[in-house]
């Protein structure tokens, strides 16, 4: 078992690099900050998937102070929501002719990957989320997991966009018949009353059941979906990464187009749906083709 004091001592470290960061970042010649406020999540809408998020654009010094703020956003504190990672959209551009910013961004996502390893080095999950939060209380420890991306050579565009993600889970036939048994003792509201809920799961169950006992299934269910940062070199050169955090583009160029970040609206049709035949639509479960 990984040790209290070196937990903490990972952290203080990674902490202490964010931190200098920051005040470098607003000692730095910015070119341009830009920072997508996106509303917090209310405990009642952790388990959820929005129908719509409206963002807020700011810009100049509002942007930066966000921004800058962003980095050090680890701790639970008086959070709504302690399931769902605040997200901050953003993009700073900043002059960095001597690379000093750049070796602190390195430095600091090294130190993120070494805090990590750490702690995933414990292995049982009660005793990892323990270890943590005796060491480190009220931290978020996927926040301290994330990234800082940054990009020092001249793309020809940075863009915003909205990613959809899923989970996936697979299973065996039995353990789809367990989650269906469960199912069926649960009251439905959307079911014009009980006995159809349960005629309704119990065909799905007749559905799995005449598989062979050697299928594979998978459930891909959606989750939340989040901001991405598009980087575009050329039509076959291009990256995206995770917006959880403002990118920083290093010496910016003004050949380099810069996008926005829109209000997201869900589409009605979900597009997952046609192109996976699911065996189970309602639970997002189908079988996997070998």
């Amino acid at each position: 078992m990984k040790s209290k004091l070196s937990i903490r001592s990972h952290f203080d470290y990674l902490f202490e690099q964010i931190s200098l960061f920051c005040d470098e970042i607003q000692a730095a010649d910015i070119a341009q900050a830009i920072y997508f406020k996106l509303p917090a999540v209310e405990k009642k809408d952790e388990t959820s998937a929005p129908e719509n998020i409206p963002v807020e654009k700011l810009t100049e010094d509002a942007a930066l102070s966000h921004c800058v703020k962003s980095f050090k956003d680890l701790f639970l504190d008086k959070k709504e929501s302690g399931k769902v990672l605040t997200r901050h959209p953003g993009l700073i551009l900043v002059n960095d002719p001597k690379g000093e910013i750049r070796n602190r961004l390195v430095e600091i996502n090294l130190a993120k990957d070494a805090f990590k390893e750490l702690v995933l080095e414990i292995a049982n999950n009660d005793a990892r989320f323990e270890a943590v939060h005796s060491a480190v209380p009220g931290l978020v420890t996927l926040a301290a997991y994330r990234k800082i991306h940054f990009e020092h050579t001249v793309p020809y565009s940075v863009r915003f966009t909205w990613m959809t993600k899923h989970s996936t889970k697979t299973l065996s036939k039995k353990a789809a018949l367990d989650i269906l048994q469960r199912s069926s003792q649960y009251t439905n509201p959307r079911a014009i009353d009980q006995n159809n809920w349960q005629s309704i799961v119990e065909q799905e169950r007749l559905r799995v059941s005449s598989l062979s006992s050697s299928a594979k299934l998978r459930i891909r269910r959606p989750t939340r979906v989040s901001p991405e940062v598009n980087v575009r070199f050329s039509a076959k050169n291009r990256y995206h990464v995770s917006g959880a955090l403002p990118f920083i583009l290093l010496n910016p160029q003004k050949e380099t187009k810069i996008g926005e970040l829109k209000n997201y609206i869900r589409e009605d049709t979900d597009p997952r749906k046609k192109e996976y035949n699911y065996l189970i639509e309602r639970i997002y479960l189908e079988k996997i083709n070998e």
